[in-house]
């Protein structure tokens, strides 16, 4: 079991005000459960895929049509055991009032896939703010701990999106709520996607503009060497910016649990973003790799255990968070 953190623990970033350190102190320990682990379960695909993710087949079969309803996905994170629920405020309105005790991290900035960067650079638009969405969390009651922000590193915008990004983090870190930035590095100067060196160097990038975490592509090194091992570079670069890894594409479940773990264990990752290797399977079935997914991350348990939980052999509980 990781160690479990008291409110003196917590890194608490230059820019928190006093009067808003309990309250980012309290997302913190909610968030990880108190153990500065991060589990977030990725629900912003609605735009940034369309319906490709949802409907038809994926690499472990066919979708099954509740997936299609963005209700689903909140179904999943109210009884999952999860970290934060990320989605963009458009969809909490819609739904965050029959589930306001989950905690939500809102998306920030979004685009389609439809546009590709042979067209033009990618360059994510601005939906919300950080008062808009502290005036829905105040008037619905909604659970937000977080904010989200994806920066395209290398695109012939990144300058743009770099200083919306660190004055959505400012913003945040005022009021007391935590900070992930999504990095990827993409556009037309950018000849590999995944090279380990360049997102090593996104994940610096997001230190640099104060981020709490940074979600990464795992990397994919070209010299036979393993894509846990090649992290390592990200997570040190990053330095107390704790990196999480992009679940990617639906898998073999025993195979996603193991690549996890390696990249917590061999990597320096903290945690994980998962989205489609949760979302894409019944819900009984994605409540359970939630359940698996946070024996691994929060729990620090091994393969086989959290395997045992995946297939409903075992139950696994989340920590409680230290007062």
């Amino acid at each position: 079991m990781v160690s479990q953190l008291s409110a003196a623990d917590v890194n608490i970033p230059a820019a928190v005000p006093a009067t808003a350190q309990g309250t980012y102190v309290r997302n913190y320990l909610q968030a990880t459960h108190g153990t500065g682990r991060l589990m977030l379960f990725a629900g912003d695909q609605k735009i940034e895929h369309l319906n490709d993710d949802f409907y038809g087949s994926s690499p472990i079969g066919t979708i099954p049509a509740e997936d299609n309803n963005p209700e689903h996905l909140f179904n999943i994170a109210s009884q999952g055991q999860v970290g934060v629920f990320a989605t963009q405020q458009g969809l909490l309105s819609r739904y965050g009032r029959r589930f306001p005790e989950t905690p939500y991290l809102v998306k920030v900035n979004s685009k389609t896939h439809l546009v590709k960067t042979a067209q033009r650079d990618p360059m994510s638009g601005l939906l919300t703010d950080v008062d808009r969405i502290l005036e829905l969390k105040a008037n619905a009651g909604i659970n937000v701990v977080g904010v989200g922000f994806t920066i395209y590193v290398g695109s012939e915008f990144d300058h743009l999106q770099m200083e919306q990004a660190h004055r959505l983090i400012q913003d945040a870190h005022r009021e007391g709520l935590l900070s992930v930035l999504w990095m990827y590095p993409r556009g037309s100067a950018v000849a590999k996607e995944k090279d380990p060196h360049l997102i090593a160097g996104a994940a610096g990038l997001a230190a640099c503009m104060g981020a709490d975490f940074t979600k990464v592509n795992p990397p994919k090194p070209e010299d036979g060497s393993s894509s846990s091992a090649a992290l390592r570079e990200a997570t040190e670069a990053a330095g107390n910016t704790g990196v999480i890894c992009s679940g990617g594409t639906s898998q073999d479940g025993v195979a996603f649990l193991t690549e996890l773990h390696n990249q917590i264990h061999i990597g320096g990752a903290v945690g994980n973003a998962t989205g489609r290797n949760i979302h894409q399977r019944p819900l009984d079935e994605a409540v359970r790799l939630c359940s698996a997914i946070s024996a691994i991350t929060v729990g620090d348990l091994d393969v086989e255990t959290a395997v045992r939980i995946y297939q409903g052999e075992e139950r696994f509980e989340l920590p409680r968070v230290a007062s």
